[in-house]
């Protein structure tokens, strides 16, 4: 006689439960990955930002000094130039801010 589920032979659920657990695993990977490329978390990782050229950095910091106050009007623009750059002309993105 073949031992039922309860008369000590394992659950008929058992065999199951690995596979299952193993799609869960899967699905909350790729939950996690969606969440952080979408910057849920803050900022995304690094290697999923968008890349940005280094003038574009060079120009928030000449932008932040003369809004600042701690370089003169002349400066700023002779600097500017040094970076082909005409102020006005060309925007960069600011960093995300977080939505509430």
């Amino acid at each position: 006689m073949r031992p039922g589920p309860w008369d000590g032979g394992p659950p008929p659920f058992l065999p199951f439960l690995g596979g299952f657990m193993f799609l869960l695993f899967l699905l909350l990977l790729v939950g996690l990955f969606l969440l952080a490329r979408r910057g849920t978390f803050g900022s995304p990782p690094p290697w999923l930002a968008p890349r940005q050229a280094p003038e574009t950095e060079a120009k928030k910091i000449l932008a932040d000094r003369f809004a600042q106050g701690e370089i003169s009007a002349e400066e700023f623009m002779e600097r500017a130039s040094v970076l082909n750059w005409t102020p006005g002309s060309d925007q960069w993105t600011p960093a995300r801010t977080k939505r509430r």
